[in-house]
């Protein structure tokens, strides 16, 4: 893991990524990870044009100064790749754009790409996850096909994240906040906007708002903000 022992920074977007709303977000990002490239990967997105994600993503983060590199990790044999691995695990920032996070987590579960993102993360690299990938970080993981919750990676357990939380259909939002396990706390985050948990604890930053659920009530968040009631 090279000099860098302190763990990194933890990005939960809740989708929306790489637009106007989320550049002073990425700035920040870019400048906390001392990176000049960000290393996408653009698995969830395998089966809705994935080129196109690290087109936009080149496109995006250039006028911030950093470069891109996306990884062709679409399928389970490529989360299986020691080169691939070896690539993550020393970045010093990976972001996960959005999509399936069924098909993602089919993808990354116990996988040597999974191990490298981890080993990046934990050696202070910043790791980014929008959407799909945001929700399927944490476990339990919010299911995209009812708003009920199946089982996530968990890099951070007790935790949910209900991405597009202004924007999402009522009946969605209101079911997961329905059926949360007594145990987690749920995180509806917006769009453009990230829950961030760094070596300092957790904090917002973005353009939205972050909602935190838990069974004693519901508390709205802004950037600058320090959530209370979120697990370590």
């Amino acid at each position: 893991m090279g000099a860098r022992r302190t763990a990194g920074s933890l990005v939960l977007v809740g989708g929306g990524e790489w637009g106007p709303g989320a550049r002073d977000l990425d700035a920040e990002l870019l400048e906390r990870s001392g990176a000049k490239e960000v290393v996408v990967l653009p698995t969830a997105a395998a089966f809705e044009h994935p080129e196109r994600v690290g087109e936009r993503a080149a496109a995006y983060f250039e006028p911030l100064g950093a470069s891109v590199r996306a990884l062709p990790v679409l399928h389970r044999t490529e989360a299986e790749d020691a080169e691939i691995a070896a690539t993550v695990r020393k970045a010093k920032f990976v972001y996960l754009a959005d999509g399936s996070p069924l098909h993602l987590r089919s993808v990354l579960k116990e996988s040597a790409l999974f191990a490298a993102l981890l080993a990046a993360y934990q050696g202070g690299a910043v790791v980014a996850a929008s959407g799909a990938g945001a929700t399927l970080l944490c476990d339990p993981m919010v299911d995209p096909r009812g708003g009920a919750y199946t089982v996530g990676l968990g890099v951070v357990k007790n935790l949910a994240v209900f991405p597009y939380h202004g924007t999402a259909a009522a009946h969605l939002r209101e079911r997961s906040i329905d059926l949360l396990p007594r145990n987690a706390v749920l995180a509806g985050v917006d769009e453009a906007t990230a829950l961030l948990k760094g070596p300092d604890g957790w904090s917002i930053a973005g353009g939205g708002t972050v909602t935190i659920y838990t069974g004693d009530g519901t508390t709205t968040y802004s950037a600058g903000d320090t959530p209370e009631g979120l697990p370590a």
